[in-house]
């Protein structure tokens, strides 16, 4: 009896340093995401898949610190102020390097466009039929950029907590090297937004919960938002519960990018091997037929303009695809930190 005593105890006592060890160890905003196996890719049940979310495939993951929340207004107030750095909302733009990415023989707009802004919503005064053409709700506003999310008279001032919009690729990426840390591979964002359980969302599969679970669109998008989330734009970090690993907003708030790039055929490609593959990386290149001129990169996990009528992005397989320069008002980002 007294050798099981002293058994136990060494048990109890190595588990817990290994606990203590593991906290210690993670930077301070951040969680441990566990090494594990995953099916990548649209859930069998889900009547909402696309085909770019298909075939399903299966994904080892190792173990990584994730941002147990979307980078917000605060923490990146901070890296501007030590970096200076210029977000690419806030730069004018270069006509002869747009070019590159549309159509030979675009005209160019006129010079008051051609100015520093970003994209920012506009909701209708009517209930659209056509939800396909996204112009509807969409316009560029000159001097929006993350100080001025909906445009020069508008402010963060109060919304420290709020996860930074208008957060290009190349800004992401910035932030990241100041910070020591990557963006997520497609595959972690999903794993860990998976939370090592079944459903089609990052709370399991019931979608009456989705007004309790993430600040999403709820009503008839883009004229009438019920608001029964609360929020009729971003939420700050943290308002809705966290995910099985402690992770905030992985449905829903404001899209998240990704280091992946977009790619039609990726997946049909993985789902040809039969082992698991391990921590992949991406698609080597860009590809997307219907926009053949720009490079892509995956955004995951929808965002307060997310709605059930055209998309339900906020469902863990969703993925879309943004070129690296585009700045909008539901963009943002979180980062990872990979261990050896």
């Amino acid at each position: 009896m007294k050798n099981l005593f002293f058994y136990l105890s060494i048990v109890i006592l190595f588990y817990g340093c290994q606990s203590m060890h593991k906290n210690k160890l993670a930077p301070e905003g951040m969680v441990w995401i566990p090494a594990g196996e995953f099916i990548q890719g649209a859930v069998s049940s889900d009547p909402m898949a696309m085909s770019h979310e298909k075939p399903a495939h299966k994904v080892s993951i190792s173990g990584f610190f994730m941002d147990a929340t979307e980078v917000t207004n605060a923490q990146f107030k901070k890296f501007v102020s030590a970096t200076n750095y210029i977000t690419i909302a806030e730069r004018d733009i270069d006509w002869n390097e747009m070019k590159k990415q549309l159509p030979i023989g675009t005209p160019k707009p006129h010079d008051s466009i051609l100015q520093a802004g970003a994209l920012t919503f506009k909701p209708s005064t009517e209930k659209l039929n056509n939800l396909y053409d996204f112009s509807q709700w969409w316009r560029w506003t000159v001097g929006a950029n993350w100080k001025h999310p909906q445009g020069p008279n508008s402010s963060i001032e109060g919304k420290e907590q709020h996860p930074v919009v208008h957060i290009a690729y190349q800004d992401a990426l910035a932030y990241c090297d100041w910070a020591g840390r990557s963006l997520p591979t497609e595959a972690q964002w999903e794993y860990a937004a998976r939370g090592q359980q079944d459903g089609i969302y990052s709370w399991g599969a019931n979608d009456a919960k989705l007004s309790e679970k993430a600040n999403t669109w709820e009503g008839s998008f883009p004229d009438s938002n019920s608001m029964l989330d609360g929020f009729l734009g971003t939420a700050a970090v943290g308002n809705f519960p966290a995910n099985p690993f402690g992770l905030y907003d992985m449905s829903g708030n404001v899209w998240e990018w990704t280091s992946d790039w977009y790619n039609t055929t990726y997946y049909k490609t993985l789902a040809m091997q039969n082992e698991p593959i391990t921590d992949p990386k991406g698609a080597p290149n860009a590809y997307n037929p219907n926009n053949p001129y720009t490079p892509e990169r995956v955004i995951k996990g929808g965002s307060f303009l997310c709605n059930a009528s055209y998309c339900a992005s906020y469902r863990i397989s969703a993925r879309m695809a943004s070129t690296e320069d585009s700045a909008s008002e539901h963009k943002g980002f979180r980062t990872v930190l990979n261990v050896k």
